[in-house]
């Protein structure tokens, strides 16, 4: 993960206008169990069973 500091106020002073995506996203980055099967397909692009087991839909 990034050098992000989750416990700063700045880094968080546009949670007021968040979305449910954009909070769900924010607990889904945060998973472990998320970023190990990221890790474990990066590269070879995110298939169906990953979007399928994470919820995870793309806009066009």
């Amino acid at each position: 993960m990034s050098g992000f500091d989750w416990r700063s106020r700045e880094a968080y002073a546009n949670m007021e206008k968040a979305e449910a995506v954009d909070v769900a996203w924010e607990w889904l980055r945060r998973n472990g169990d998320y970023e190990r099967d990221y890790r474990a397909l990066k590269g070879s692009g995110i298939n169906d069973r990953l979007r399928q087991q994470w919820g995870l839909s793309f806009r066009s």
